[in-house]
């Protein structure tokens, strides 16, 4: 399966969660297969989805938010690995992170990554993340239920090909008009008045 079939698949499943998207392609091809509310595109910011997921699991403590889905690619969680132990650390409930793991920089000429030899689901499982593994549809359905039931910081890493998707255009929305789409789809979810800083 390729990023965009995986990216299908995950818009399937998170029609009602808050879904904090990484950089370049995959926010492109992400918003190519639809773009909601509850899509929260980090353009620019290679590495700090889970740095954001983690706060936004932190404050959906107390409401009726399920989880708060980080969807990262290899590329980037190895600009930031230190989300794994922080995110362990502070072990919120709400937090899922969902790794695309092609072993390249897909954006970037598909150059390698470490994860031919790192294996980021092993970082994360050592650091207090319940991870679970997948590499197909079936696998990656089934473990996306178990963890969405989970307590605690879950990490389900899915092993994808590399390769992009052809012919999507550049998601050229204003970085703040997402982020108040965002933030006022949260704010609602949370059951609160008040604003969220996203």
């Amino acid at each position: 399966m390729r990023r965009y079939q995986a990216l299908q698949l995950i818009n399937e499943l998170t029609a009602d969660l808050p879904l904090v998207v990484t950089c370049a392609a995959t926010s492109r091809e992400l918003a190519a297969v639809e773009t909601r509310d509850n899509h929260f595109y980090v353009l620019d910011s290679m590495g700090l989805v889970g740095s954001i997921a983690t706060g936004l699991a932190i404050a959906a403590k107390g409401s009726d938010v399920q989880k708060v889905i980080g969807l990262e690619g290899d590329g980037s969680l190895f600009m930031n690995p230190n989300v794994l132990p922080t995110g362990g650390f502070l072990s919120p409930n709400r937090l899922f992170l969902i790794l695309l793991d092609n072993q390249v920089y897909g954006s970037t000429a598909d150059i390698p990554t470490y994860a031919d030899r790192v294996d980021l689901g092993a970082i994360a499982e050592a650091s207090g993340w319940t991870v679970g593994r997948a590499d197909d549809e079936a696998s990656f359905r089934s473990e996306y239920a178990r963890l969405l039931n989970t307590a605690g910081p879950t990490f389900l890493h899915m092993r994808i090909e590399p390769g992009n998707a052809t012919d999507v255009p550049k998601l050229l929305v204003d970085p703040v008009t997402i982020t108040n789409r965002f933030q006022a789809w949260f704010t609602h979810r949370l059951g609160q008045g008040t604003e969220v800083n996203a």
